[in-house]
This record gives structure tokens, sequence and C-alpha cells, in this order.
């Protein structure tokens, strides 16, 4: 054996060294679904976020299955839609199956991602559901007037100026945003059916933006059955190494090297901002108790 078989044979395998056993894919997507990178690493999902995860998820030799560990109390539509997708494409690449898993919370666009599962899972306790659209705001225009400033905006077309928080709310603008927010619902209502086909109970109509437990969700057939990837896994694919695929850090980071990004930006607005973008993302959690 030459020497640097002999070191091989010391290293952990990788992915694509375990086809002997056949592989399960485990991708953990844990956090508040936005575009923007979020003021804490690795709290956010996006689609640039998971896109090399999934790859390599997807890319393994032996695949018989991909798992998803979501825990998500939702965030953005597209972006949802858009994670959503790249599973599914990915799936009929490679034709293997993608089960769901729901830890803590699935909700709202947390349901959307683990719609993305042939087959969804939960345990008891999980919140799963809030199938909706939701939108908040403040209205600020008392408070500026309040210390004497003066709102200055210059729009060209009538509608550019739509729920400004700086201006008296109009009937019109909140009739035109329940509008545009009956046409996400039906699109994610859509994506559900069709995912879910006639699973659902509609019966108990899981459209109104209502969540349940697991044990509640597996009567509405949002879920399939209430289990956790060690034991589900472990009875479909007992010959199976289940394999959790996370996203690379970067070399310096994974050897403790160098400041956080952040420091080297930091301004009094940036930090106002950064405390604004930690407070939203509290915000979505708390709206189911964690």
């Amino acid at each position: 054996m030459r020497i640097p078989d002999k070191l091989a044979s010391r290293l952990p395998g990788r992915l694509g060294d375990r086809s002997d056993k056949g592989v399960v894919s485990l991708v953990r997507l844990h956090g508040v679904i936005t575009p923007s990178s979020g003021p804490v690493p690795r709290a956010v999902l996006n689609a640039a976020s998971v896109e090399k995860v999934l790859e390599r998820a997807f890319s393994a030799d032996g695949l018989v299955a991909v798992a998803l560990q979501i825990n998500s109390p939702g965030g953005a539509p597209t972006q949802s839609a858009l994670i959503a997708d790249r599973i599914r494409g990915l799936a009929e690449e490679k034709e293997v199956p993608v089960l769901a898993f729901c830890e803590d919370v699935a909700a709202s666009g947390g349901y959307w991602l683990a719609c993305a599962g042939d087959e969804i899972y939960a345990h008891a306790t999980s919140i799963v559901g809030s199938i909706g659209v939701i939108s908040a705001g403040f209205g600020l225009q008392g408070l500026i007037e309040r210390f004497g400033v003066e709102r200055r905006l210059y729009t060209a077309g009538r509608a550019k100026s739509r729920l400004d928080p700086f201006l008296p709310e109009k009937p019109e603008d909140v009739e035109w945003l329940r509008g545009l927010q009956d046409q996400l619902h039906e699109m994610f209502t859509m994506w559900v059916t069709e995912r879910r086909g006639d699973r659902l109970n509609t019966e108990r109509d899981p459209f109104t933006g209502e969540v349940w437990t697991g044990a509640r969700a597996v009567e509405t057939g949002l879920i399939d059955g209430l289990g956790t990837p060690r034991s589900v896994l472990a009875d479909r694919f007992p010959d199976a190494e289940i394999v959790p695929v996370e996203s690379r850090r970067p070399l310096l980071a994974r050897l403790g090297i160098g400041a956080p990004a952040a420091a080297a930006t930091f301004s009094p607005v940036n930090s106002l901002l950064g405390i604004a973008e930690a407070a939203e993302v509290r915000a979505l959690w708390a709206r189911y108790g964690l």
C-alpha cells in the first residue's frame, strides 16, 4: 500500500465513498426564510444559501433518499418557492425520494419547504401549518409630526407611495394589499394541494392560516405520520447510512481565524439596522412560542 493510500484509509469516508451501504443525505434547513443574509450567520434560509448544500446532498454515490430536517417559522414566499422548486428539480433528476421532517416549527414558508418532500413527518409537539399570508407594519405619521419633522416625498406614478408608513393609511391601499395577499394565498394553496393531494382532509379546511401540533396535523392530512429522522429512516432504509450534509464554512472560519465581517463595516446606522433585523427574526419565531 502506498503512503497516500494508507493515509486515505484512515480518513473519514466522504459522501462519494459510501455506495456499498447506500446513503441517505440529511439536510438541515433551519432559520427564517429571507433574501437577505441576516443579522446572525447561518440563521436564515434563501435559495443562494442552500444551493451548494442541496447539490452535495443529491450528488452522493449510492444515494437512496434525501431527508430534510426543517425548523422554520417561514418568511419570504418567493425564496420559499425557489428552495422548494430546487429540491423537487434535483429529486426528479436523481430519481430519489425526499422525506421531510418538521422539528419545532414548520409553519408558513417552513411548511412550503416541507411540501417539497414526498412524505412529511413531525414530532407530536411540532407546530405545523400556517398556510396563509401576513403583512405587518407601523403608522408613523404622528411620530414625525410630534418631533416637527416634515415629510418630503416625490413620486412619478400614483401608486408609487402605497402604504408609506409616514403617510395616513388609505382604504384603497389596504384593498390593494389584501388583493395581493389573496393571490399569494391561492398560490400557496395550489402548491399544498398539488403536493399533498387526496391526503388532505378538506373537511378540516387546512388553508385558514391555522397552525396545528404534529398530532393534529396527521388528522388534517398536512403530514403523513409522527416520527423523527432516526426512527423513520432506520425503518425505511435499514441498510443505509445517514450522512448529514452541511454548508461548508470558509477555511479561516473553520480554523477560528479572522474577525467577524460586520466589524469591518460597523457604523451606528448598520448597528441599528442589525438590531431591527434581529428583532424581526425574533418576532417570527415568537409567534409560535419559541
